[in-house]
């Protein structure tokens, strides 16, 4: 490794999502390079990144008609804000996209930079939708243990995971957590997936009814738990879900950063699982991470609300210097281009099986409680939680990159290109590491 940049790391970066006193003693982890499903690090070594990065690579690192649609925007036009009702050509071409192959009635597209800020205004736009309409008490968001929205105060709050709460007085009052899908560990013994999902659904009844569905702005949910522990919910969940919440007038907003853009077969997730959004939030695989971009998509009836609202009080008085950027937002429409070009809808139902079938074979392994995913998107839940970490670790050694999350589980989550030897290669170096833990 350069010692130079070892040193400056160690002297000057503040890493997100680390223990910072081991950081310091053992160092950073630093890559160099990338092609397709590989990365190289400091010292040559060559790795499988089975996480695409961050849960976004979908397209592949060093895609050159990703890195061309920049080059080109940059020298065209390097930046324009959106306030005002200025626009350009970008993300106006990336909204009409976007509107195109969002869930019936999400035809409105306000963008952002990340998934937490797309998260933190959906809150928002909940709580302005419920004061123009008179009624300012609707302030509660429900959302769910395990799961992950984000870390700025509002997602962060969202976010049902403890350890990304602590120290940050976090969550705040306003969110109510309800019982992860998580029939592993939170099944009855005996209770049949159909029973377990009544039981979930009966605690939501529960919770509105204790809550005052009068005080509730909107309940928050990823239809596959991702950093959580790649959760999958039970058969009948969501639609019984999303009855009660029609019921009881709640908005649902659909947590897509992870599960958008074919990772789980179909567009959206929420095709998956029956879901109907009332506003739809993505980010990561809409630019293969290739620029910082996210997106709120909302239906046409609640932007109108919206709008009319604005015209009382002068202004929609939200946004970032960053929203609708004319850079990361001619990516997202190159990666669109891409996905279409290729057919990565076709290629995912075709790959995906293997995957999974590979997946369920890794979780024979004694140390594993229990494989589960959907899609290109998996998990191994191990069943002593210190095994998650020395499991990334050992892969790691192997020459493959995984992820331990939620405190006991390593997920799987590789570009969505990835093919058939590349997949053997990412079962194999997993095995050997599963393997190495004893």
């Amino acid at each position: 490794m350069n010692l130079d940049l070892r040193q400056a790391d160690l002297a000057h970066v503040f890493h997100p999502q680390t223990d910072l006193a081991r950081h310091a003693e053992v160092g950073p982890f630093l890559i160099e390079r990338a092609q397709g499903v590989w990365v190289w690090d400091a010292e040559g070594r060559r790795y499988l990144d089975a996480m695409a990065g961050l849960w976004c690579v979908g397209l592949g690192y060093s895609e050159p008609r990703l890195v061309e649609a920049a080059r080109r925007q940059l020298e065209r036009l390097p930046f324009c804000q959106s306030f005002g009702g200025r626009a350009h050509a970008p993300a106006i071409r990336l909204a009409e996209r976007l509107a195109a192959l969002a869930p019936p009635g999400l035809t409105r597209v306000f963008f952002a930079s990340s998934g937490s800020e797309a998260n933190d205004t959906a809150i928002k736009l909940a709580w302005y939708l419920w004061n123009a309409r008179g009624a300012p008490q609707r302030k509660r968001i429900l959302a769910r243990r395990r799961s992950y929205h984000g870390v700025t105060v509002a997602s962060g709050s969202l976010t049902g995971l403890p350890l990304l709460h602590g120290g940050f007085d976090l969550p705040q009052p306003f969110v109510h957590h309800l019982t992860a899908p998580h029939a592993a560990q939170q099944a009855a013994p005996g209770e049949s997936e159909e029973a377990f999902a009544a039981r979930l659904v009966r605690e939501l009844e529960e919770a509105i009814a204790t809550l005052g569905a009068d005080t509730i702005a909107a309940f928050v949910a990823e239809p596959v738990i991702g950093a959580g522990g790649v959760i999958v919910p039970p058969a009948g969940y969501f639609p019984a879900v999303q009855e009660v919440l029609r019921r009881h007038g709640i908005l649902f907003v659909v947590d897509e950063v992870i599960t958008g853009f074919w990772r789980t077969g179909p567009v959206w997730g929420a095709e998956a699982f029956g879901i109907e959004p009332d506003l739809l939030v993505c980010a990561k695989q809409l630019t293969s991470g290739y620029q910082p971009l996210s997106a709120v998509l909302v239906r046409e009836d609640l932007y109108r609300e919206i709008a009319t609202e604005s015209g009382r009080r002068g202004s929609f008085a939200h946004g970032f210097t960053w929203s609708g950027h004319p850079v990361a937002c001619a990516v997202g429409l190159e990666a669109l281009n891409l996905y279409a070009e290729r057919d990565i809808a076709r290629h995912v139902a075709r790959i995906a099986p293997e995957f999974q079938r590979r997946l369920r074979q890794a979780g024979e392994h004694p140390r594993v409680r229990e494989a589960r995913g959907l899609g290109l998107l998996g998990g191994l839940e191990m069943r002593e939680p210190a095994d998650a970490a020395r499991l990334e670790a050992a892969a790691r050694a192997r020459g493959l990159i995984v992820r331990a999350v939620g405190g006991d589980t390593v997920a799987l989550c590789p570009p969505l290109v990835i093919e058939g030897a590349e997949l053997d290669a990412l079962f194999d170096r997993l095995t050997l590491a599963l393997g190495d833990l004893g």
